[in-house]
C-alpha cells in the first residue's frame, strides 16, 4: 500500500489521540486488503490502521493502546494461512502495519549477519544476501510479499528447513516492542550468550501475542559453489525415506530440499493449469524433488546421477531426471510451486499442515486414506517437505462434486487427520502457526503443562491482553 486512508470520522477520540502522538499520515483507516486473508475464510475487523516508520513510533502506538486497553493486531505481509492477522471479534483493534519499517540496515559477509527491519520483504532480503555473495536460505512460495517480521513471528519453515532450519534457526537477535510499549534492544550478533531466559525464542513463534518484532539480526550462509536438482520416481513413501537416508550418507548436509509429491498433484495441474510443463508423460504414483548444494570441486549433477544409480539397484527409484540446465531446474521447481495454486482452483474440503516423525510418514499415509474413506469418497493430494516430516495433506471432492457438498463433514475430516497425527507423535501445525484457526486444536492436543505455561507467560507479559487477542490462545 502506498498511502494511508485518512480518518473519516474526526470525532474518533482514540484515533485522534493516537494520531497526535505521531507524525502526520501515520494513522488512518484500514483498506479491505488488511481485513482479508489469502484463502478467504475470514473477514476481519479493524477500526484504525497504524503505519509507523520507526521503532520508536511503534512503541508510542503500543504504549497508547496499552493505556486505553485497545487491542493491537500486528500486520506483516498478510500471507498467513491460519488467521493470525485477522481479528473478527471483540473491540475494534489497531491494525499495526510494519510495511514502512523495511530497511536493511546492515549486511556483514564476514560475520554472516544481516540486520533487517520487520517490514523487509523476504525476496529483498534474499537479494541483499546474494549481492554480498551470501545466502539467506529461508524460501517459500509467498517470499515476494511475506515480510521477515511475520515470518519470524510465525517461525516459518519452507523448502530448505531440512538443511538450514526454520526461521528460528536463522535469527540471532531481535529488536521488539513489548506489550507495555517498552523497546527491547536485543539485536545481538552473538552466537553464544547464556544470560538468562531467551526472549528471542519466546517472541519467535508467538504470532504477535507477546510483542511486536521491529527488526532482526539474521544469519547468513556461504553460497553453495554448485547446485543441482533432480526428480526421482520412488516406489512408495517408505522408499522415499530410504532414498533420503542414502542421499545423506553420500552427500551429508549437502541435501537442501527433499520434497515428496503424489500423482494427484500432477493430475490437478493437468486439470487446472494445462500450460504447466509436466516432467513425465505419465506421472509416477510417488516422486521426490531433490535439491543439493555442494562445495567447490564437486559436481552436483554427477552426484545426483550416482545417487540414482545407487538407489535404482535395490529398487528404491524406478525413474529419474537430473536437471541439465538452470531452465530445467526452474521447470522442476515450478511444478512443485504450482501445486498449491492448482489445489486452490480445485477447492479443498479440508487442508492440513501437519508433521510426524520421519519414520511415521509411511504409516500416516497408509492409515489416513482408509480412515477418511469411512467418512466419504475423496481425492487426497499429499505433498510437502518430507525431509523434515512436514506434509500438506489436503482433502478434495471427487469429480462432479464441490467442497460445498462436504461442508457438513469438514470438522469430522479434520478430526480424523489430526487424531491420527497426534497418535503418531506429530503436530497439527507444522509451519503455518496456530493463529485463530487452530486455537481449539492446540487446546485439544496440547500438553496441559505447556498450555498452562503459555497462559502464564501471556498473562505476565501482556496483563491487559491487548496483543493480538484470540491468536494462539483463546481470549479470556
Amino acid at each position: 500500500m502506498d498511502g494511508t486512508r485518512p480518518l473519516a470520522d474526526a470525532d474518533d477520540g482514540f484515533a485522534a489521540a493516537l494520531a497526535a502522538r505521531l507524525p502526520e499520515g501515520r494513522i488512518g483507516r484500514p483498506d479491505p486488503g488488511h481485513l482479508e486473508e489469502p484463502r478467504g475464510r475470514w473477514q476481519g475487523r479493524g477500526g484504525v490502521l497504524a503505519r509507523p516508520a520507526t521503532t520508536e513510533e511503534v512503541a508510542r502506538i503500543v504504549r497508547t493502546c496499552a493505556e486505553a486497553r485497545v487491542p493491537v493486531v500486528p500486520y506483516g505481509g498478510g500471507t498467513g494461512l491460519v488467521g493470525g492477522q485477522i481479528a473478527q471479534e471483540g473491540m475494534l483493534p489497531v491494525i499495526l502495519s510494519l510495511d514502512r519499517l523495511k530497511a536493511i540496515r546492515e549486511v556483514d559477509p564476514r560475520e554472516n549477519v544481516m540486520i533487517a527491519e520487520a517490514g523487509a520483504v523476504l525476496a529483498d532480503i534474499q537479494t541483499a544476501a546474494r549481492e554480498a555473495n551470501r545466502l539467506f536460505p529461508l524460501s517459500l512460495a509467498s517470499e515476494g510479499t511475506a515480510r521477515i517480521g511475520g515470518l519470524l513471528a510465525t517461525n516459518a519453515g519452507g523448502i530448505n528447513t531440512l538443511r538450514y532450519g526454520n526461521a528460528r534457526a536463522l535469527c540471532l537477535g531481535l529488536e521488539a516492542v513489548l506489550p507495555d510499549g517498552s523497546i527491547w534492544h536485543g539485536l545481538t550478533r552473538l552466537r553464544k550468550d547464556n544470560t538468562g531466559y531467551d526472549l528471542r525464542d519466546l517472541l519467535i513463534g508467538a504470532e504477535g501475542t507477546l510483542g511486536v518484532i521491529t527488526a532482526a539480526a539474521l544469519t547468513l550462509h556461504p553460497r553453495p559453489a554448485g547446485e543441482g536438482t533432480a526428480l526421482m520416481a520412488v516406489r512408495d513413501p517408505a522408499a522415499a525415506l530410504d532414498l533420503l537416508a542414502l542421499a545423506r550418507d553420500r552427500m551429508a548436509e549437502g541435501i537442501s530440499a527433499f520434497e515428496l509429491m503424489h500423482r494427484q498433484g500432477f493430475d490437478f495441474l493437468a486439470e487446472t493449469l494445462p500450460d504447466s510443463r509436466q516432467p513425465w508423460p505419465e506421472p509416477p504414483e510417488w516422486c521426490v524433488l531433490i535439491e543439493v548444494g555442494l562445495s567447490r570441486g564437486l559436481d552436483p549433477a554427477e552426484a545426483l546421477q550416482d545417487l540414482f544409480a545407487a538407489a535404482h539397484e535395490p529398487g528404491l527409484v524406478t525413474d529419474g531426471i537430473v536437471a541439465q540446465s538452470e531452465a530445467q531446474r526452474a521447470d522442476f521447481w515450478a511444478v512443485r510451486e504450482r501445486i498449491p495454486e492448482a489445489n486452490r482452483l480445485i477447492g479443498a474440503v479440508s487442508s492440513h499442515d501437519i508433521s510426524v516423525p520421519l519414520s511415521a510418514i509411511p504409516e500416516f499415509i497408509a492409515r489416513a486414506g482408509p480412515a477418511l474413506a469411512r467418512i466419504d469418497s475423496f481425492r487426497i493430494n499429499c505433498f510437502g517437505h518430507a525431509g523434515d516430516g512436514n506434509l500438506h495433506y489436503n482433502v478434495f471432492p471427487m469429480p462432479g462434486r464441490t467442497r460445498a457438498d462436504h461442508e457438513h463433514q469438514r470438522e469430522a475430516i479434520k478430526r480424523c487427520v489430526h487424531d491420527l497425527v497426534h497418535a503418531l507423535g506429530g503436530s497439527v501445525s507444522a509451519e503455518h502457526g496456530v493463529g485463530r484457526l487452530k486455537v481449539a486444536d492446540l487446546e485439544r492436543y496440547g500438553d496441559p503443562a505447556k498450555l498452562a505455561a503459555l497462559r502464564a507467560i501471556k498473562a505476565a507479559l501482556d496483563p491487559a491482553g491487548i496483543m493480538n487477542p484470540g491468536a494462539v490462545l483463546r481470549a479470556p
